[in-house]
């Protein structure tokens, strides 16, 4: 995800620009801590005093230049406009939210006004189109058959969640003022692998089947995740 995130910013901006950018539910910290490391301007809003803590930690080990680029604001995404003026952002992330939100629609929105105009907006959520693929590859096929035609899944933290389906976010997207303007699969082939299992022996030919399968059809219409990105008008 982020060589197709990499790949969104260069084709949009020139390079060596300093990107706004706002990672709204960042976790703890990944993809901020890589832009910013990148010479971008990031801020991280994050509700989770778990992943706060992670993501201070993590800051707190780099370089003054980078700390210096990165700040961290306590706060729910669906909040946006409590913390940040409309059109402050040059790249709003969203990845791995919606599926916790039972009406996404507000918080798009929301993260939409908070582009500048030709802004970048990058969604990584669930595929509500391959919920049973997970269950049938594992040999689950009560779960298979009950994952056709749902938009509910539980996730592997025990959480019952949700997933989105491609024309539907396309539809919001459009309507908010950020339409889609590219989109891949994530996690083709590596969804159904165990948490904490051993790396590859050669994890650079698996990202680059991973990466390819992300961006080809049919593979990348039935991945574990689908990661959109659209444009403010």
């Amino acid at each position: 995800m982020a060589r197709q995130l990499d790949e969104q910013i260069a084709a949009r901006f020139p390079v060596g620009r300093r990107l706004r950018v706002l990672d709204v539910g960042m976790g703890q910290g990944t993809q901020a801590l890589r832009l910013a490391r990148a010479g971008h301007q990031v801020t991280g809003l994050e509700r989770d005093q778990t992943m706060i803590s992670v993501a201070r930690r993590e800051l707190a080990g780099e370089p003054e230049g980078i700390r210096a680029r990165m700040r961290i604001v306590e706060g729910d995404g669906q909040d946006t406009g409590v913390h940040f003026l409309p059109g402050s952002f040059d790249v709003v992330l969203c990845h791995g939210v919606l599926m916790y939100v039972e009406e996404p629609d507000p918080l798009l929105a929301g993260l939409a006004r908070m582009l500048a105009p030709g802004g970048l907006l990058s969604l990584l959520v669930r595929n509500a189109d391959a919920l049973a693929l997970r269950p049938g590859l594992s040999g689950d096929w009560a779960g298979a058959l009950a994952a056709f035609g749902t938009a509910v899944y539980r996730n592997r933290l025990g959480l019952d969640v949700r997933a989105d389906r491609l024309t539907d976010l396309t539809a919001t997207l459009a309507g908010i003022g950020a339409p889609l303007h590219a989109w891949y699969g994530v996690r083709v082939f590596t969804d159904t692998a165990a948490d904490g299992a051993e790396p590859p022996a050669d994890p650079e030919t698996l990202l680059a089947a991973e990466e390819r399968a992300g961006r080809t059809d049919p593979y990348r219409a039935v991945a574990a995740l689908l990661h959109l990105c659209g444009v403010r008008d």
